[in-house]
């Protein structure tokens, strides 16, 4: 097996797994459209649909703006994750909160 898989010398070693994230590292997620807040709460990680292609957001994330494309976001929450059916839009990421607003948004409830 080559060097980094499966055993604990590799580049990764030193990301937490979510199971292990104290509450304090933990992403502030709002998800709204202009017709409805269809989520508001803290997330492990999060997964948006880019314009071009996907983006993955984990607690430390440094501050971005993304145009949003079409396709499902996914968020990890301690309670399971959830998934909302997007289209067009904007995400901002600055200091662990993450802020979505979606033109079309769809829950699509848990995975």
């Amino acid at each position: 097996m080559p060097a980094g898989i499966g055993d604990h010398d590799g580049p990764w070693d030193d990301i937490p797994s979510a199971a292990n994230l104290s509450s304090e590292r933990r992403l502030n997620v709002t998800v709204i459209s202009p017709s409805a807040a269809a989520f508001s709460g803290t997330a492990t990680s999060l997964i948006a649909p880019a314009h071009d292609g996907e983006v993955g957001i984990l607690y430390g994330h440094a501050p971005m703006v993304v145009l949003l494309g079409e396709g499902v976001l996914r968020v990890r929450t301690d309670e399971g994750p959830r998934r909302f059916q997007v289209a067009r839009g904007f995400m901002q990421v600055l200091d662990n909160t993450v802020a979505v607003l979606a033109e079309h948004l769809e829950p699509l409830g848990e995975a």
